[in-house]
């Protein structure tokens, strides 16, 4: 009864049902969700962010800040083909990079980029998280890792080490416990969802596109790389 009262179809009602499953919330937490509002359920990337933060209206926040595929229609995909996995990844990462402004826009709201190859370490060991940023909103550095290929559940246990160090020896003390996406270039969402939920940490799983993987019809729409540049760097883009 209680989402009947509050969702508007029949999606709405289906997606509300399967995270309170998923969750096991009871109808207490489930007006607290539903009272914060409703994220889109096409939209919503894999994700544990209800099991492990410190309240449902933050779980809310991270659900809807984060999509469940992006578009990076800067990357060239003839050249990542032609590569290794891991020289891959590095190419993406540096378009990214190299695009940075548009990619924080893609992401969304109050993110500030921190570095690439964040270094890190503990006991000795070495590790670089692919890209470092950290969000206003939800007062968390955000991590991401960066796939090519398809999900696997073996980038989650990569992820959580970085976040595991990330928490002890980067954030602050009035900072919010890090966050955690791999971004890979497919992934089968069922598949992600059941493989991040058992762990502590807040993680998410999301795919990105490039401009090749779009309709031909929808590619004729965008604008120019080079016309969109310039206007990334007019005062009127800043304003």
């Amino acid at each position: 009864m209680e989402i009947l009262h509050k969702t508007k179809d029949i999606r709405e009602v289906l997606f509300c049902i399967h995270e309170t499953v998923i969750h096991q919330w009871d109808k207490y937490t489930l007006r607290d969700v539903l009272k914060a509002g409703i994220p889109q359920p096409e939209h919503v990337a894999p994700n544990n962010f209800a099991q492990t933060m410190a309240s449902t209206k933050e779980a809310m926040k991270a659900i809807r800040m984060f999509k469940d595929e992006y578009l990076l229609d800067y990357i060239n995909v003839e050249d990542i083909d032609a590569q290794e996995e891991d020289v891959d990844e590095r190419l993406v990462e540096q378009r990214i990079i190299h695009n940075i402004k548009r990619f924080v826009m893609t992401l969304g709201r109050d993110f500030t980029f921190v570095g690439n190859q964040y270094h890190l370490e503990i006991y000795g060991e070495e590790m670089w998280s692919d890209l470092l940023f950290f969000n206003r909103e939800l007062n968390a550095l955000v991590a991401i890792e960066l796939k090519v290929g398809k999900f696997k559940p073996a980038y989650l246990g990569q992820l959580y080490a970085y976040l595991q160090v990330l928490d002890d020896k980067v954030r602050k003390p009035h900072e919010n416990p890090s966050i955690g996406i791999v971004l890979c270039k497919s992934a089968n969402q069922a598949y992600a969802e059941y493989a991040v939920r058992d762990y502590n940490k807040p993680m998410g799983v999301a795919t990105y596109k490039t401009i090749s993987d779009m309709p031909v019809e929808m590619q004729k729409t965008l604008p120019d790389i080079e016309e969109l540049k310039k206007l990334m760097d007019t005062e009127e883009f800043d304003d």
